[in-house]
């Protein structure tokens, strides 16, 4: 991304995975979004595609779209907007895994938008390649609170960074409101406790292969 930067022009920057299906619709909408006063970052609605999916992966989804830490956010979309006030907010990008969440600490909750638009985000067919996901995906959760912690005045970073890892406070809210997801809960707490497990085993690293599961790469 900081090599882009260098060779980009425009006001808007918009951020995507590489396999985040996107239409130039969306993007339209999405730099429409951010051209608005007082709006710094869009992103658009998710959608979870668990379509072939084994079974665990889509318990572990059911519970996982619910989560309230996922509202008024910019992570977890694939895509995000940044208008050129946003973006002017910090020079290069931080080395950080958790790239999305940089973003989100770095605008202010007032202004963020969620358009009407869609994005479908594609997730692991095998249960094994979603560990390998959730273990990547906790290790750059906690290298971003490192960073957070001592993060130089130059990164912009605001006082509303996403809180801090409280996995089954956020559980117990969703079961609250669908006390029928426990079984569904019972498999993503097991898939969290597998992940963290892989995640501190000797040798593993978050950033081999970036992480990307073999079973999402064949649906592209």
């Amino acid at each position: 991304m900081n090599a882009a930067e260098q060779v980009v022009d425009g006001d808007v920057r918009i951020y995507a995975d590489a396999d985040a299906p996107i239409t130039v619709e969306l993007l339209h909408d999405l730099a429409a979004a951010v051209g608005r006063p007082g709006i710094a970052a869009a992103v658009p609605r998710p959608v979870i595609d668990t379509s072939g999916s084994a079974w665990p992966v889509r318990a572990y989804y059911a519970v996982n779209a619910r989560l309230p830490v996922f509202r008024n956010r910019l992570f977890g979309r694939g895509v995000i907007a940044l208008s050129a006030e946003a973006r002017s907010r910090f020079a290069d990008f931080p080395d950080l895994i958790a790239d999305d969440m940089f973003l989100d600490a770095v605008v202010g909750a007032d202004e963020k938008v969620e358009i009407p638009a869609v994005v479908q985000v594609r997730v692991p067919r095998r249960t094994g390649d979603l560990i390998r996901r959730v273990a990547r995906a906790r290790e750059g959760n906690a290298e971003f609170w490192r960073f957070l912690r001592a993060a130089p005045p130059e990164y912009g970073v605001v006082a509303d960074p996403v809180p801090g890892p409280r996995s089954w406070s956020w559980l117990r809210q969703v079961l609250l409101r669908s006390p029928g997801l426990l079984p569904a809960a019972l498999c993503y707490i097991a898939i969290i406790l597998l992940a963290e497990a892989k995640r501190r085993s000797p040798g593993w690293s978050a950033r081999s292969g970036w992480g990307r599961p073999e079973s999402v790469r064949a649906r592209r």
